[in-house]
């Protein structure tokens, strides 16, 4: 009995072996499924590559985006909290005696001038007033010279001396004020009789009875005339 069934299986694989030699299709069949298969899971598996790159790119870019916005944010963070940072104490101390020291110096400046058009006005102020006390001398002087005679040593001493005090009175910026002959102006003359003389023109200054001067360009005696009408 066992030699039967050992016969038996035998048989059945030769028929096996038969049909599958004769048929080449069957054997086929089973390796184009596993071919469609395996092509159908590479298809896939790239699919899959492909949402996964294309889901990475997006990330990146999201990524990318968010640290533009953060490195933005963080500048924009810098520059305000620059603009409240607090300076140096030393820096602030230096400019603060900068400007003090620059506002000193300007109001010494204007000190200075100030003082030196003060000194200048009093200077010209006791000028005028030892001009005026020299004056009467310089008159006396005149109605001496008037009266005496040209043969007269002693007249001619005073010349001397008169003319050594014009000479000095001149290097002072000190002049007479022209007036006979001029038009009468009430800033340099002081009109004390009127006349009536048809050979002159009117407000002419025909007499001059007292000298006037000029110390620079302020009066320090007006002239005493007398005015035809």
């Amino acid at each position: 009995m066992a030699d039967k069934e050992m016969k038996t299986a035998q048989d059945q694989r030769e028929d096996l072996k038969t049909e599958t030699d004769t048929d080449p299709k069957a054997g086929a069949e089973p390796a184009a499924e596993t071919e469609e298969c395996n092509t159908g899971k590479s298809t896939e598996n790239k699919s899959e590559e492909k949402t996964e790159e294309t889901s990475g790119s997006a990330e990146k870019a999201e990524e990318t985006g968010k640290n533009q916005k953060a490195e933005e944010t963080g500048d924009q963070k810098k520059s305000f909290f620059k603009k409240k940072e607090k300076k140096d104490p030393k820096d602030e101390k230096i400019a603060d005696l900068t400007d003090r020291l620059q506002r000193q110096m300007a109001e010494f400046d204007n000190y200075r001038k100030r003082t030196d058009k003060e000194k200048a006005q009093m200077f010209d102020v006791g000028a005028k007033s030892v001009i005026e006390k020299i004056l009467p001398i310089v008159d006396n002087f005149e109605r001496g010279l008037e009266n005496c005679s040209e043969e007269d040593p002693f007249a001619d001493g005073m010349k001397k001396v008169y003319k050594q005090m014009i000479t000095a009175l001149t290097d002072l910026n000190v002049k007479p004020i022209e007036a006979v002959g001029k038009e009468f102006d009430p800033d340099f003359h002081n009109a004390v009789m009127h006349t009536e003389d048809e050979s002159v023109g009117e407000n002419v200054v025909v007499e001059e009875f007292q000298k006037g001067y000029l110390y620079k360009d302020t009066v320090v005696r007006h002239s005493m005339v007398k005015v035809a009408n």
